[in-house]
C-alpha cells in the first residue's frame, strides 16, 4: 500500500464547472471576445489560465493572457467557490485515507487559497496535509514541479506516492516525476486517452480508485 496520495482537484475530487464558465466568459468578453460554450470551456479544464487564453482564442498574446488571467481570477474570487461541488463520497473517502494512515495533498492549477476556500467551505480543511497550487510553482503542470515539491514536502520516496487526476496533463505530470498514476474518468477524458500512458489503473470513480489503493 502507498504512504502517499497526491490528487489533481477538478474532475477529479470535485466540479467547479459553472463558476470556470463564468469567469472564463467574463474575462473574454472584458477582452472582447465572444463567450465560448461550456463544453469548449471544460475542455481547458486543468491546464494553466494562459494556456486556456491561447486555446480558447487561438493567439498567443503574452500581454492579453496575462489580462485574462487578471480578470479571470477577480471573477473567480466572486464565484468559483459559491459553485464548486464535491463529488459523491468524496469526504468519506478522504477521511478513510486519513484514518488509514496515509499523507494526503493536491497539486492544482487552482489558486491554493482557492483549495483552502473551498475545503474550508466543506469542513474538509484538516483531511489535507499539503496543498501546491498555481501560486506555487514557476511551472504549471504537465510540469513535474510541483508533484516533486510534493515528494519533499511529505517526506518520502516517489514509489510510495500514487497521482490521481482525471486528465493526460496529470498523466503526463506523474510519468516526468515518475510517480504512479491512476486516470479517473469523471473528467472530460476517455479510457482510451489514457492508453498511451503508463497508468497503474483507471477507475469509473474515486471509489475503485480507493478500492485499489487498499489491495
Amino acid at each position: 500500500m502507498k504512504k502517499g496520495i497526491v490528487f489533481d482537484f477538478d474532475y477529479t475530487l470535485g466540479d467547479s464547472t459553472e463558476g470556470i464558465v463564468l469567469s472564463v466568459n467574463d474575462a473574454l468578453e472584458q477582452l472582447g471576445y465572444e463567450r465560448k460554450s461550456v463544453e469548449e470551456i471544460k475542455q481547458t479544464v486543468g491546464l494553466s489560465l494562459e494556456k486556456t487564453y491561447q486555446v480558447l482564442t487561438r493567439k498567443n498574446n503574452s500581454e492579453e493572457a496575462a489580462q485574462f488571467s487578471s480578470l479571470f481570477r477577480k471573477k473567480a474570487d466572486e464565484v468559483m467557490v459559491a459553485n464548486t461541488c464535491l463529488y459523491y463520497g468524496i469526504l468519506e473517502i478522504l477521511t478513510k485515507l486519513k484514518k488509514d494512515g496515509l499523507q494526503i495533498g493536491i497539486v492544482t492549477t487552482k489558486f491554493h487559497y482557492r483549495i483552502e476556500q473551498i475545503l474550508e467551505k466543506f469542513h474538509a480543511e484538516d483531511l489535507i496535509d499539503f496543498i501546491i497550487g498555481a501560486e506555487d510553482v514557476q511551472k504549471a503542470k504537465p510540469s513535474p514541479e510541483g508533484l516533486l515539491h510534493m515528494v519533499k514536502r511529505m517526506g518520502l520516496n516517489p514509489e510510495d506516492i500514487l497521482y490521481v487526476g482525471d486528465s493526460v496533463v496529470d498523466a503526463k505530470t506523474a510519468e516526468r516525476a515518475g510517480i504512479a498514476f491512476a486516470g479517473v474518468l469523471t473528467g472530460t477524458t476517455t479510457r482510451r486517452d489514457f492508453s498511451t500512458y503508463h497508468c497503474a489503473m483507471i477507475g469509473e470513480s474515486m471509489q475503485e480508485i480507493y478500492v485499489y489503493m487498499c489491495i
